[in-house]
């Protein structure tokens, strides 16, 4: 549950970040952004699916580019929900979007759910004379 709540709240301070240096995405303070990035989380988890599926013919044929489109739509319906945050233009949709897929995949891939600071390191075995590793 903790790892939940950090990335919850990192997601929200990426928000307020990606509105500052994004034109057409607006967001009018902390809550808006917990708001949002809650409101994002479940869209996300329940509507994103059924449409990844729905819209699969077209997503293969732009050979996946068209799943950045969908982010994009998500952010956008999040905007249209949640007072104090606004989404206005595609290409803002978009572009937000992605910014905010890339903060949440990092996030993701080092924090995890009892929210401790993971890292993947790959270490290569010594080996000794006899070709033994340690």
């Amino acid at each position: 549950m903790p790892g939940f709540l950090i990335r919850w709240l990192i997601n929200a301070v990426a928000l307020l970040m990606i509105s500052r240096v994004i034109r057409g995405i607006e967001v009018e303070g902390v809550v808006a952004a917990l708001a949002a990035a809650a409101v994002l989380g479940i869209f996300n988890a329940v509507l994103r699916p059924i449409l990844l599926i729905l819209t699969l013919p077209l997503t293969l044929l732009t050979l996946g580019l068209f799943a950045l489109v969908l982010n994009g739509f998500m952010l956008y319906l999040a905007g249209t929900v949640v007072r104090g945050f606004a989404v206005h233009g595609f290409w803002a949709a978009v572009f937000g979007a992605l910014l905010l897929s890339l903060v949440s995949g990092l996030t993701n891939a080092f924090i995890n759910d009892r929210g401790r600071f993971d890292v993947v390191a790959i270490r290569m075995a010594n080996r000794r004379r006899g070709g033994e590793p340690r």
